[in-house]
């Protein structure tokens, strides 16, 4: 674990003092000065480093980053560290039932905008609408997203669309129906082919021929959920 001293390396690379980081960190300066002497932050302290010096927490406390090369660096500041492999941490926030199952939360339009930078809030993620269909399989993680436009059809827009959580992306078949949460451009439903080899990114396809195939950039995604079944119920 390298946290502490690629905490320190980082703040010096940027020219910031720890009044400074600490400062834009919302924290005191005792407190990252605690961090930097090997003192353990909690995930959602974790998360905000990883964000501000925009790298993978894996990359923050798995590599010595000091001990790269600047060509390295900038990849990893580049984003190409991402993990498609489910082998390097990703959090995954859901919410359980009394019995300890899990529910299938419901994201709505209205919803999504929130979704997308408070999806690892445990409090955003309690408060979305949840249900469960007791005929899926158990051993999976479920989420239910409204779908806006009628790029997909013949589901038709308003559609809530099931999906099952994706921890290795590379494991995506060609064809295959995702909800596709993306970190700066929304909610999208797709058909996905994968691209990961040849330019780390998936091609995006619409049912509806008006519109045209994209490819997306794997650093622009967050998460990536494969459709299950889907329903036209309305909440309030």
């Amino acid at each position: 674990m390298y946290f502490a001293e690629n905490v320190k390396f980082l703040r010096k690379r940027k020219g910031l003092s720890q009044s400074d980081l600490s400062s834009s960190l919302e924290l005191t300066r005792t407190t990252l000065a605690g961090y930097e002497k090997s003192v353990q932050p909690p995930f959602k302290t974790l998360i905000k480093f990883a964000e501000y010096f925009n790298v993978s927490i894996d990359a923050l406390v798995r590599y010595k980053l000091d001990a790269l090369s600047e060509f390295q660096l900038s990849q990893i500041e580049g984003g190409f560290d991402i993990d498609v492999t489910g082998q390097k941490l990703r959090l995954l926030t859901v919410s359980v039932d009394k019995e300890g199952k899990e529910n299938i939360e419901m994201v709505p339009v209205k919803a999504q905008a929130g979704y997308t930078s408070d999806y690892g809030d445990t409090g955003f993620i309690a408060s979305l609408p949840k249900f469960s269909l007791p005929f899926l399989p158990q051993d999976k993680t479920y989420r239910s997203f409204q779908i806006k436009g009628d790029s997909m059809l013949p589901i038709p827009e308003g559609a809530w669309v099931t999906a099952s959580y994706i921890q290795n992306w590379k494991s995506i078949k060609d064809g295959t129906p995702c909800i596709i949460v993306t970190r700066d451009e929304g909610i999208v439903f797709k058909v996905v082919y994968n691209r990961l080899k040849e330019h780390e990114a998936f091609l995006l396809v619409s049912t509806n021929r008006v519109y045209k195939p994209y490819e997306l950039a794997v650093k622009k995604i967050a998460e990536m959920w494969q459709f299950e079944t889907y329903n036209g119920f309305e909440i309030d």
